[in-house]
Parts: structure tokens; sequence; C-alpha cells
């Protein structure tokens, strides 16, 4: 009797390596995902959203290089909220209504309104070839497309902030993990 030998969630994730610095190795290309934190076009000014568009017209435009933009969408879980105003010990009975009516409101609006939240990232890309490379092509591969990278990360971090946004590079192994395990 043959025992099956149980396979890693590693053997079947699509990733050859996520390196220290936060570069993924992904079918011969070299990956940096950056997280955006956007602004709130809807409550600019009319003068302030055509600056913002003329700004992120030029980001299009100076980009000659690999983009992906990924939008994580999440329901918005307020039982946190919710647990905090029942924790707190209340004698005057109006408070407690009152708090009472809020929990109430803060359920009943976040089922209407559907709320959630939303992260950004782009992603952007360096292809390689290392598929029939050595070991020691593979760092020099590295080194060269960290270097890319980084002087495309830095050209999106300043032309997005032209448009109000910032922009923050995941440059370490363990926020990029935590990332992808976000989308899986």
């Amino acid at each position: 009797m043959k025992l099956k030998k149980e396979q890693t969630t590693q053997k079947w994730l699509p990733f050859d390596n996520i390196y220290e610095n936060g570069l993924i190795i992904y079918k011969g290309s070299f990956i940096k995902i950056l997280n955006i934190y956007p602004i709130n076009y809807d409550l600019k000014s009319n003068l302030e959203k055509q600056s913002i568009l003329n700004s992120y017209r030029n980001f299009l435009k100076t980009c000659d290089f690999d983009i992906q933009i990924l939008i994580q969408s999440k329901k918005e879980d307020i039982s946190k909220i919710i647990s905090q105003i029942k924790n707190r010990k209340e004698e005057n009975e109006k408070i407690k209504d009152i708090q009472e009516n809020y929990i109430h409101f803060m359920t009943q609006m976040n089922k209407e309104k559907n709320s959630s939240s939303k992260n950004f990232y782009m992603m952007i890309k360096k292809k390689v070839d290392i598929l029939n490379g050595k070991p020691e092509d593979l760092t020099n591969e590295e080194s060269k497309a960290n270097e890319y990278l980084n002087e495309c990360y830095f050209k999106i971090k300043e032309t997005l902030t032209r448009c109000g946004n910032m922009v923050n590079e995941l440059n370490t192994k363990e926020k990029v993990i935590h990332i992808l395990n976000s989308f899986l």
C-alpha cells in the first residue's frame, strides 16, 4: 500500500520564490508590489480634480513599463466597534439608550450600504531570461531587476504623489506574503 505524499501550499502557488527584499519571481519575471493609499477624489473641488487628472495623465505617459493595478474589496467588519461600545459600563440610562440606538444604527447602515474597505496595489514587472540560467546568473539578474524595479517605484511614487496619493513598496518577504495571503 502506497502512502500519498502530502503537498505543501508552496507547491501549488504559482510563485517560484519570494525574496527577503519583497521581490517575487514568477514565470521568468521579477515583480514588486506597491501599496497605494488613494485620495478621496469626490471631496475635491473642480479645480483640484482637474489638477489631479492632469497629474494622473502625466503618470500614465511616463509609465513605459508593465504595471498591473489590483483593487481588493473587503466587507467592513464593525464587530470590534460594537463590542467596544457594549463593553463600556454606563450607569446613566439615557447614555445606555444612546449606545443601543447607535449600535442599531451602525448595524442597519452597514447592512443597507454594504460598506466595504478597499485596498489598492500596483504590481510592476521586469521580464528576465533565467530559464536556462545558472544560480549565479539568477543573482545577477535579481540585482538588475531590483535596480530597474526601484527606478520604476520612484517614478510611480513621484508622479502619484503629485495626485495626492501615498505610495509605499512592500519591501519585506513578510509583507508580501501577508498581502498574497489576503488575496488567496
